[in-house]
């Protein structure tokens, strides 16, 4: 199954990883998503339909960019993201 990388920005506990999963498995191909918190990783496990940008890019539009891509205002909304995950109870 490939699998695709991403080192982010702005991902700061669990509440974060648990946006991000949830998020990124409502994508079609998606089988599983792995957030590391301590390494600002994600990793999404796809059926080869997923893209690359796919993913980047919703990333982005939670607030947590690739490495170096992004600025203010998606570290502010990535507070909300977290927030949203910790709500959740996820944290």
């Amino acid at each position: 199954m490939p699998v695709l990388h991403f080192h982010v920005d702005n991902l700061k506990c669990g509440g974060c990883a648990s946006t991000i999963r949830h998020r990124v498995q409502e994508l079609s191909g998606v089988a599983s998503v792995f957030v590391d918190p301590e390494a600002d990783v994600v990793d999404v496990d796809h059926d080869g339909t997923v893209e690359h940008d796919q993913v980047a890019a919703l990333l982005m539009r939670l607030g947590y960019p690739e490495h170096g891509s992004g600025g203010t205002f998606e570290k502010a909304k990535s507070f909300i993201s977290c927030a949203i995950g910790r709500v959740k109870g996820e944290d």
